[in-house]
């Protein structure tokens, strides 16, 4: 645990900022474009456009799970919210916080021998965010796993 970087207040939500303001705007940008396209395009019948409207608010939703992405660290634990999955960890069952140089995310290694992907926490746009958000959590891990979590701390 680093002395000169004091652990963030629980809770905390880690979550890749810019890549979400990008898919979001992207998101709503393609289905207002496609909509437009729809009401515009005079030789499309009422099926044809409610088709186009419907393939641009398909496209916003997929793009919305995308961003939903991220990881939340409070008392009890950790959630990990990827795209279509959320599973919430105990802080005991997270044995090692990784994110080696060249991954795309962070990976938690758990107690069970197996290793979860984090995507809330990627270096995609913002490196050194990625990187210090990461050092925060490992360092959340250590001290509250090895202080038995929230229970011991009275």
């Amino acid at each position: 645990m680093s002395d000169l970087t004091p652990l963030p207040d629980l809770p905390v939500t880690f979550r890749p900022g810019h890549t979400r303001a990008i898919l979001l705007t992207a998101g709503v940008a393609i289905f207002l474009t496609i909509s437009a396209v729809a009401l515009l395009l005079e030789q499309l019948g009422p099926g044809e456009r409610l088709s186009f409207i419907f393939t641009g608010a398909l496209i916003c939703w997929v793009l919305a799970q995308l961003a939903r992405i991220k990881v939340v660290a409070d008392e009890s634990g950790v959630t990990v919210v990827n795209i279509v999955t959320k599973r919430h960890l105990e802080w005991a069952e997270i044995v090692q916080v990784n994110l080696r140089p060249g991954d795309p995310w962070v990976f938690l290694n758990l107690s069970d021998g197996t290793s979860l992907p984090a995507l809330g926490i990627q270096p995609g746009l913002a490196k050194q965010r990625a990187i210090a958000d990461a050092r925060a959590l490992r360092e959340l891990a250590e001290v509250r796993s090895t202080a038995g979590g929230a229970e011991d701390r009275g």
